[in-house]
């Protein structure tokens, strides 16, 4: 259904070009070929043809996007800042209706005696200069609020789907942006100034709201979320300012997961295993060492236990290609065994005597569900009834109260998903600390954009293998 969308309003925004450029005495057809209609757009508007170049750099070419196209409608009278909002945020709607609109024409790339009078005042190019940055700053925080962020990947645990270096952009309207809860931010920072102190300011705090999206969380999706346990104090922020983290969803609200020997099954069905997930193998060796200038051109980290002994983290693939060395005796994967307690899985309770590799049954709540208050559901449930819903519970000698009264059960007011990083044994995901709610979602990881080996030189500092990787 997404895609559908998505072909809708590009036509719509073709359309729309392919009009106004007829009605500035060009090839209709030119407004179709990226990159040339935006050489044809310096030319209509003034502006240097060089700046196409730019188009191509990574974060820059959003600024020259940007003004590239407030240029452009300029020229065609448009010089408000409901106009220039509309070509930033609404293209699809305004470029249809300015090239439909008979009254609508193009005015050249100076202004003409009409524009002159409807506009006397002439600004210097210090206030030219001025206005555009002011706007592009705007306009980019629209984007990065409502549209599309850059993030980069900065630990191991989605190794191998994606690498520590991995710069990728993330969709904000696959599942509809959020509104911001803490609107007053500065421009381009998450919560802490370069300088120190916090990058936003509390005095103003909306209720979670989210705009339409495209489609809903699926599982295997890949997603962008606030860290939950930033809820708590000493590190306790706003919503949309906790930490940013990176998993993939294994399960989405109403269902039931469970882990059996590394395994997650979910619904009582195998889930898929990504094919670049890895986890700890246990590799015996018969007394010869290992080349590690071949782990190292694997990208297996590990360490040495014994003379004989390691332990690695790789994928199954490279498991098996180790298995096959002459001097590898042995190697098998590290699992916990079922009923071995780890109090640092959730819910950190000896009741529940879960570890990473074997885990649960656990529901993942939906909302509108009602669970029953007991010695069972309290464990599992307690931190999102008090935590993420905002009530106050408390254990009485007469049962459990919530808001001060006594309560038998609770319904869910918000739907809940289970997220786990690709890399099995160096992940903090929902099985240390739980579910995460839905107003802590971000966005849905689309692409790699850019990735760069930490270990690499010179031109092998560019993973160029990995450039415009979509996201599975």
């Amino acid at each position: 259904m997404n895609y559908i969308i998505c072909f809708i309003i590009l036509v719509l925004i073709h359309v729309g070009l392919w009009k106004m450029f007829i009605k500035a005495g060009r090839p209709g057809w030119e407004a179709l070929i990226p990159f040339y209609r935006e050489y044809i757009i310096t030319k209509l508007t003034g502006r240097q043809s060089w700046w196409v170049i730019l188009l191509i750099i990574p974060i820059l070419n959003i600024f020259i996007g940007i003004t590239l196209y407030i240029d452009f409608v300029k020229s065609f009278g448009k010089r408000n800042f409901l106009d220039h909002a509309g070509t930033v945020l609404l293209p699809f709607v305004v470029f249809p209706l300015w090239g439909m609109d008979t009254t609508t024409s193009y005015w050249g790339q100076s202004a003409t005696q009409e524009f002159k009078e409807k506009y006397p005042f002439k600004k210097n190019a210090a206030r030219e200069w001025a206005d555009a940055i002011i706007f592009a700053v705007v306009a980019a925080t629209l984007i990065r609020g409502f549209l599309i962020e850059a993030y980069m990947i900065p630990t191991g645990s989605m190794e191998k789907s994606l690498l520590i270096g991995d710069f990728i952009f993330v969709s904000k309207v696959n599942y509809g942006p959020r509104v911001p809860m803490t609107p007053i931010a500065f421009p381009f920072s998450h919560h802490t100034l370069p300088t120190g102190g916090k990058a936003y300011w509390e005095g103003i705090k909306l209720d979670y709201h989210r705009l339409p999206g495209f489609e809903k969380i699926e599982r295997n999706d890949v997603v962008v979320f606030n860290y939950p346990m930033d809820a708590d104090p000493p590190l306790s922020r706003p919503v949309d300012k906790r930490e940013n983290y990176i998993k993939r969803c294994l399960a989405i609200a109403g269902d039931t997961l469970s882990i059996v020997n590394t395994q997650v099954y979910v619904n009582g069905k195998k889930g898929e295993n990504p094919p670049e997930s890895q986890t700890s193998y246990y590799v015996k060796t018969n007394g010869t060492d290992l080349n590690p200038q071949t782990l190292l051109d694997m990208r297996i980290e590990g360490m040495r236990q014994s003379e004989t002994e390691y332990i690695f983290t790789m994928t199954e693939k490279q498991a098996e290609a180790v298995s096959a060395w002459a001097n590898v005796e042995a190697i098998k994967p590290n699992i916990a065994p079922a009923g071995m307690y780890d109090n640092q899985i959730y819910p950190h309770t000896e009741a529940f005597p879960w570890n990473v590799d074997n885990f649960g049954p656990i529901i993942v709540p939906k909302k509108g569900w009602t669970i029953e208050l007991d010695s069972v559901n309290v464990p599992l449930y307690e931190r999102l009834i008090s935590v993420y819903e905002g009530n106050t519970f408390e254990k009485r000698d007469d049962g459990y109260y919530i808001n001060s009264e006594k309560a038998d059960s609770y319904t869910f007011k918000m739907d809940y998903y289970w997220m786990m990083g690709d890399n099995r044994h160096s992940s903090a995901d929902s099985r240390f600390w739980g579910f995460v709610p839905e107003d802590h979602i971000v966005g849905k990881a689309l692409f790699v954009w850019l990735s760069l080996d930490e270990v690499g030189t010179f031109f092998n500092k560019v993973r160029w293998n990995r450039i415009f990787m979509g996201i599975d």
